[in-house]
C-alpha cells in the first residue's frame, strides 16, 4: 500500500481525492433530503406556494462559501508546493503522460473508442445532451426542492452518467493506469519495463469467427455487414420500443417522437462506453464495426 499512498500524496492527485469524497458525499446528502421530503410529503400545495428570495437569502451563503474556498486555497498554497515539474524535454516522454484530471476521462475514453469518437464525437453530444435537457424534460416537479420519488429516471441516469462512468473514468486514469497505460492495482508498484501481451481483436473475429481483413488486407464484406447488423441493431432499439409502447405509455404520449428519439439517443450512446469497456477489458475486443470509413 505504499505505492498507493504516494500517489495519493502528490499534489496533482490530492484534488481527485477530495473530488471523491466530496460528490460522494453530496450525492449521500442530496438523496437523504430527497428520501426525507418524499416520506413528509413535502409536494403538498402549501410547502410548494413557499418562496425564498434570491436575495439575500441564496447569494448571501455563495458570497460566504467562495470566501470559505479561497480561504481553504490560501492555506493550501501555504502547505503544499506547487506540483511544477522539470522544463519540457522533447526528446524525454515521461511514461505515463497523462492529461490533467479534467480530461482524464477523454483520455481513458481513447483506449476503447477511435481518437475521433472519443475526443469529438462522446464531448460534443455531452455538451449538447446537457443543452437540451431544458427542452426534453417535461417533467414540471421536483424544480426548486429535493425529491427522487417524482424524478427517479433523471436522478438515476444522471447519477450513473456522472459518477459512475464520468467520476470513475477520472479515478481510474489517476490511480489504476501507470506506465504504457496498463492496468496497475492501487496497491501494487508501478514497473516502467512491464509489457503485457495483449491481442486486440474485432467482434465478428471474437464471436464469429470471421477475419476482418482478408487476405490481400481489404475488407471483410461480410464482417462489414455483420458488424452494421449489431450497431445498427442496438441504435433500432430506439424506434421499436417506441412502436411497442407508444399507445400503452402515457409518459411516452406527452414526451413525444422528437423528445423521445433525442433521450433514447443519448441514454444509448451513453451505455455504449460500459459496452464498449466490457467487451475490450473482458474479450480484448478492439472494433464492432470496421468500414473503409471509420471504425466503432
Amino acid at each position: 500500500m505504499h505505492h498507493f499512498w504516494l500517489q495519493l500524496s502528490k499534489p496533482d492527485n490530492i484534488p481527485i481525492a477530495a473530488l471523491l469524497v466530496f460528490v460522494i458525499g453530496y450525492t449521500i446528502y442530496a438523496l437523504r433530503k430527497a428520501l426525507k421530503n418524499d416520506r413528509q410529503g413535502y409536494l403538498d400545495e402549501a410547502r410548494l406556494s413557499e418562496k425564498i428570495q434570491v436575495w439575500p437569502s441564496l447569494v448571501r451563503v455563495e458570497f460566504l462559501a467562495s470566501l470559505f474556498v479561497m480561504v481553504i486555497l490560501v492555506f493550501w498554497s501555504f502547505l503544499i508546493d506547487a506540483p511544477l515539474e522539470e522544463p519540457a524535454n522533447p526528446t524525454l516522454t515521461p511514461n505515463p503522460s497523462k492529461a490533467p484530471w479534467y480530461f482524464l476521462g477523454l483520455q481513458e475514453m481513447l483506449v476503447y473508442f477511435d481518437p475521433w469518437i472519443a475526443g469529438v464525437v462522446l464531448p460534443t453530444l455531452i455538451i449538447l445532451g446537457l443543452m437540451a435537457i431544458p427542452y426534453i424534460d417535461i417533467n414540471e416537479k421536483g424544480n426548486g426542492y429535493y425529491t427522487f420519488k417524482e424524478r427517479k429516471y433523471s436522478v438515476v441516469i444522471f447519477c450513473f452518467g456522472f459518477i459512475v462512468l464520468w467520476v470513475s473514468l477520472i479515478v481510474l486514469g489517476t490511480f489504476w493506469r501507470g506506465p504504457g497505460w496498463y492496468f496497475f492495482f492501487p496497491w501494487e508498484e508501478w514497473d516502467t519495463h512491464r509489457v503485457v501481451a495483449i491481442t486486440n481483436v474485432d467482434f465478428t473475429e471474437r464471436f464469429f469467427n470471421i477475419h476482418t481483413r482478408l487476405a490481400d488486407n481489404s475488407l471483410n464484406p461480410l464482417a462489414f455487414i455483420l458488424g452494421g447488423v449489431f450497431v445498427i441493431g442496438y441504435y433500432a432499439l430506439m424506434p421499436l420500443y417506441w412502436l411497442l409502447k407508444r399507445n400503452k405509455s402515457d409518459f411516452l404520449k406527452r414526451l413525444g417522437p422528437i423528445r423521445y428519439n433525442t433521450v433514447a439517443f443519448l441514454f444509448l450512446t451513453m451505455m455504449a462506453l460500459p459496452i464498449k469497456m466490457i467487451l475490450r477489458i473482458g474479450f480484448n475486443i478492439k472494433y464492432i464495426w470496421v468500414t473503409p470509413w471509420f471504425n466503432i
